[in-house]
Parts: C-alpha cells; structure tokens; sequence
C-alpha cells in the first residue's frame, strides 16, 4: 500500500513538472514569435519592396548570413545611422561591402 501511494506521488510530482515544461516552452516559442515579427516590421521599415526580396533569396542559400545581415541592419537603424530607405542598388552595394573575398585558386602542373 506504502509503495503504490509513493509510487503515485512520483507520477503525480513527474506530470506537474512536464506540464510546467510545456508551458515554459510555449512560452519561450511566443517570445520568439513576437521578436520574429518585431525584426520583421523593422526590416519593412528600412528595406525597399526589391531589397527585401533580395534579402529574403540571401535567406534561401544561406540562413545564418541572411539572420546575421539583418540585425546589422536593425542595429544601424536602431542607432539612426539609417536616415532613409535602403534600396536594391544601396543593399546590393552593402553586400559587396561585406561579403569576404574570394580568393583566387589556381592549378599547376608539372
């Protein structure tokens, strides 16, 4: 009898922690959610319709530079150093700013 009211306890004590779990974890995905949408509001604020889009392929081929390019942004917008919209050829001229170089190969042979 001892065993079976311990052994009760303990699921009773497990269930209440993953429920507490579960909620932690909803709400960890809505703050997450809410700064997604933050950092997407600021990105129409400063990039034109053409640069977005482009910003958006950048995402496509490589998520972790696209993520990191915007909170440049952000943070440049953040500090006012960003008076106006940045357009297509303003963003695209940015890109080549940033972007390492590309270090010529060459082969050869003997």
């Amino acid at each position: 009898m001892a065993d079976e009211e311990e052994l009760e306890e303990i699921r009773k004590r497990r269930y209440e922690q993953m429920v507490q779990a579960q909620a932690g974890a909803a709400a960890e995905e809505g703050r997450r959610k809410e700064i997604e949408e933050a950092k997407k509001n600021i990105i129409k604020q400063i990039l034109t319709s053409e640069a977005r889009e482009r910003l958006n392929t950048i995402r496509m081929a490589k998520p972790e530079f696209a993520e990191q390019l915007e909170n440049q942004l952000i943070a440049l917008a953040q500090t006012g150093r960003i008076k106006s919209m940045i357009t297509d050829a303003q963003f695209k001229e940015l890109l080549r700013q940033i972007m390492p170089k590309k270090r010529e190969i060459t082969i050869r042979r003997r």
